[in-house]
Parts: C-alpha cells; structure tokens; sequence
C-alpha cells in the first residue's frame, strides 16, 4: 500500500491590511519574505486599489466598503491559488484571517495585534479611546473617519518618537470606515450570526497563531487572549506577545517578529 505523499509546503504569503492604512503598510515585510524566495501578495480591500494619497483625497470608496465584499474578494483570491497559501493579517486584517481560515482557506494563519471576531467582548478602556474618533459620533455610520497625527500616534505609534510616528502617519494613514467599525461595535448585541462570525469549535481550519504588541492600546494582549480563549477546537491555536504599538509590522525589530510567524506557520503546516 503506497503511503499518500505530503502536501507541497505553501510557496504563497497573502498579506492582509487593516484599517487606516493600505497594502503599503505591508511594504518591508512583502519584500522580506520574496527575498525568501516567496511569492507575496498583498490585496487591498475593493475599491482601495489606488495609492495611499488619492485615498485621502476621495475617500469615497472607503464609505462604500462591506465585510461580506472584503471576504468575498480574499476567497476568491486564496481560492484561485495553486497551493493553500499563509495568510497574515494586521488589525482588522486579523479578523478577517481568522474568518477565511474558518471558511476552509489557507495553509496556516498568523493574525496580528487582530481586531476581535464575533463574540469577544473584552473591551479595555484604552480601545475605547482609540476607537472614540469614530464611535463618538452615530453620523460617522455613513464615513470615512480619519485620525489626526496625534491620534495616529496614540493608536498606532505610541512607543515612537513623535518625530517618527508623524512620518509613519505620512506614509500609511488613511481614513477609515465608520460603518464597518459601527457594526463591529454593536455585534455583539445584534441576534444571529454577524459579518465577523467565526465557528469556534471548527477542528477542520488551519493552524492559527496571534500576535499581540503589549503597548498596543488599540487591541492589547487582554483582546488577543480572550479571542484565544474562545476557540474550542482541537486545530492549534496559540498567542504569543512582543513588546511594540498597534503598528507592529513597522517597529525596529519587524524582522524578527516576520521571521517567527512566517516559521511557526511553516512548522505547523507540516505538522498537521
């Protein structure tokens, strides 16, 4: 009886954005990983495939972004791929990894300082804070909600100097959707099921692994353990901490925080 050989390892990255900020944002770590001999591809959400400068100049395709559309494009994406692929996301780009990996995508995930999925209610006083620019006015429902430099450098930067958060700002802000923070903000008084619904006790996902910045004030490590702590399958899932702001794919030590995911997630591949 011959033994069925081994699935190919993953040669694919798919690097996924958060909010106020674009593909860009993945720049250093896009480039980190092809030098690896990796193909990496970083979507931006529909409508956001344009630099990060025009977006702030007509953020009108920002008003217009949906979950289920955003969902809909990384599964066709993943879906057309030769091999199931890693996939990475940051902020919200961390939820919604962990909602395609639930849908039966990728190889492996690695969800990084994540906005929580439906059902984790932990919600510190420091993510109420970085979230009041959008939450404070029921109108920004309908916009797109940017941040000013010294709100980026609160959420975001913190652990920068001010000097360097103000050049991050430059180079990655953009606004954001007030009517998908709306609902993420309310889904856990809404009956049923909302657009971030993960199954919990799915034991055919990939491996997952959270990475969460102990001085990020947007999604601190309190956020990333409870989100943990409600997978009940039987499918690895592990959170590890580093010392950094929400924008931990920018900090000094980037590297070595690329170089462990992108190993945990290679090990536990090939261990499934």
């Amino acid at each position: 009886m011959s033994i069925p050989a081994a699935p190919a390892a993953p040669n694919t990255i798919v690097l996924i954005h958060g909010f106020w900020v674009t593909p860009r944002s993945w720049e250093h770590w896009k480039s980190h990983y092809e030098a690896k001999g990796f193909t990496v591809l970083t979507p931006a959400y529909p409508g956001l495939e344009v630099e990060v400068e025009a977006l702030r100049a007509d953020p009108t395709p920002i008003e217009k972004l949906q979950v289920p559309e955003i969902i809909s494009m990384l599964e066709g994406l993943i879906g057309n791929l030769e091999r199931p692929p890693i996939i990475m996301g940051h902020s919200a780009g961390g939820a919604f990894t962990q909602i395609v990996l639930d849908h039966g995508y990728g190889a492996a995930g690695v969800a990084i300082n994540s906005a929580p999925t439906e059902g984790v209610k932990v919600i510190p006083l420091s993510q109420i804070k970085s979230s009041f620019p959008v939450l404070k006015n029921p109108a920004n429902r309908h916009r797109a909600v940017g941040l000013t430099p010294e709100q980026w450098y609160y959420v975001f930067a913190n652990t920068f100097s001010e000097e360097e958060s103000l050049a991050l700002y430059e180079r990655y802000h953009i606004p954001a959707s007030g009517s998908i923070f709306w609902g993420s903000a309310l889904a856990n008084i809404h009956p049923g099921k909302d657009d971030t619904y993960v199954d919990y006790d799915n034991d055919a996902r990939a491996p997952l692994l959270f990475i969460s910045g102990k001085q990020d004030p947007l999604f601190p490590p309190k956020v990333g353990h409870s989100n943990v702590k409600h997978y009940k399958s039987d499918t690895v899932t592990e959170i590890v901490e580093y010392d950094g702001p929400h924008l931990l794919p920018a900090v000094p030590e980037w590297e070595a925080i690329a170089d462990f995911a992108l190993d945990w997630a290679l090990k536990h591949v090939t261990s499934r």
